[in-house]
């Protein structure tokens, strides 16, 4: 069994004295795991971080062994972000959370958006607000898709401000106005993606919002707290 692909490095762990197990997601084969041999050289050391991008050859005996990786750097980002505190925090956290979709089932619109961010991330882009919705994209994958296209309670397209916590969908500003303190707000950026200024105040609501839904999924699948290192990451923006 053997195939090639191009993944995204989200995990890794020591294996004995010198090799590495490495989680990719990578575009056709979904997250998959495979043993790096001398994975922990001074040559293989800095390929093999969180966010760095490679070409990987995986062989095994049987489609479910663990199996063998061949890697070869494409785009090495991991030390673009280490200066900033807030960056490696979101790449991290970004890592971790990818790390939640199931094994070996291709998601290539979520590898294609990690790309997309983890290249902001290493950039001079304003990255938060892509972090948002990143994380809007991967709750979809996740089974806990937002509805942001009408109302849930009238229809109404128009001055959508709420998300329901119930029903997952948007609600206007007059049919919410009476619940509001039971609704979560809804940044209008993630409805009109030509909007250039984004406030603080809106990103610190976008994050709420993916995170309030994350801390869902994770509490009812997998009854556990939301990582810690994503709740950190709202400190820091």
């Amino acid at each position: 069994m053997q195939w090639s692909d191009t993944g995204i490095i989200i995990s890794t762990r020591r294996h004995g004295e010198t090799s590495v197990i490495v989680d990719l997601l990578t575009r056709g084969h979904g997250r998959h795991s495979g043993l790096v041999r001398g994975g922990r050289s001074k040559r293989q050391r800095p390929v093999l971080q969180l966010g760095n991008r490679v070409g990987a050859d995986w062989k095994a005996r049987l489609p479910e062994h663990l199996g063998m990786y061949i890697l070869e750097p494409e785009k090495l980002r991991s030390a673009l972000v280490m200066a900033d505190a807030a960056k490696l925090i979101a790449l991290q956290s970004v890592c971790v959370l990818a790390g939640q979709v199931a094994e070996r089932e291709p998601h290539p619109g979520l590898f294609d958006a990690t790309e997309i961010m983890i290249a902001t991330l290493a950039g001079d882009e304003q990255w938060q607000s892509i972090l948002v919705m990143w994380e809007l994209g991967l709750l979809g994958e996740l089974g806990f898709g937002l509805d942001l296209t009408s109302c849930a309670a009238t229809g109404a397209t128009d001055e959508l401000v709420y998300v329901s916590p119930r029903s997952l969908r948007a609600v206007s500003r007059q049919a919410g106005e009476p619940y509001h303190d039971r609704l979560l707000p809804l940044p209008s950026f993630l409805l009109d993606s030509n909007v250039s200024e984004i406030g603080h105040t809106e990103l610190k609501s976008g994050l709420k919002l993916t995170g309030y839904f994350l801390q869902k999924y994770f509490s009812e699948m997998k009854q556990q707290d939301l990582p810690e290192i994503r709740q950190r990451l709202h400190s820091y923006i």
